[in-house]
């Protein structure tokens, strides 16, 4: 018995790692370091995550600001879509995004707010359904970048991400660690076609070029 417990055991960790590499293997060539060598696309959609962790300034939250803003001032985009979590009144991603963009220089009209991204599926899949974009750079760290091309691409849409600075250390082990379980959610999820919380009336996203 105690074998096939180790067997078992053996089996479920090579499919974790299974599952991991072939979400990985869907954005090959999707993804962008370097923003002279992103191609251009109308829109980005930045996905959210706490300003704040512990009362210290969250470096992932830091560093896809900074990316976002890179694409904008190299006009790689004319418009930006903030995507995350507003479940509570006292938590609010997506306004703290567009905050700290407009305070580097972004004009507000040109962001758009998802208050209901509250998982990456949702955001993915509402970017097109609710706000009409079909092919957009999507912003965050390397393994993010990595799940929501997948999920993008289960889609039908034709997405490519842009790397915001990966975080190092402890911490940054303990997040990917968790992205091996987060992908094996997103196949699944994939699977059984899940929807997202929410969905909700078209909304417009304005574009620099066409004011």
């Amino acid at each position: 018995m105690f074998v096939w417990l180790l067997v078992l055991a053996a089996v479920s960790v090579l499919g974790l790692f299974a599952t991991d590499f072939y979400v990985g293997s869907f954005s090959k060539g999707r993804l962008y370091h370097d923003v002279k060598k992103t191609p251009k696309r109308d829109a980005a959609v930045v996905l959210g995550c706490a300003r704040t962790v512990q009362g210290r300034p969250n470096l992932y939250y830091r560093y896809r600001i900074e990316a976002a803003l890179k694409l904008w001032e190299a006009r790689k985009i004319d418009a930006i879509l903030v995507s995350g979590d507003n479940s509570r009144k006292d938590y609010d991603e997506p306004s703290g995004m567009k905050a700290d963009l407009v305070e580097r220089g972004i004009p507000a009209e040109f962001i758009t707010i998802d208050y209901a991204g509250f998982r990456t599926l949702d955001s993915i899949i509402r970017a097109e359904e609710v706000f009409n974009l079909h092919d957009y750079i999507v912003v965050s760290q390397p393994f993010h970048c990595q799940r929501a091309v997948y999920l993008a691409n289960a889609k039908g849409q034709s997405v490519i991400g842009f790397c915001a600075a990966d975080v190092g250390g402890s911490s940054g082990v303990k997040v990917r660690l968790r992205e091996i379980l987060a992908r094996t959610k997103a196949v699944l999820d994939m699977i059984i076609a899940k929807s997202p919380k929410y969905l909700g009336d078209k909304e417009v996203v304005k574009v620099r070029n066409q004011q």
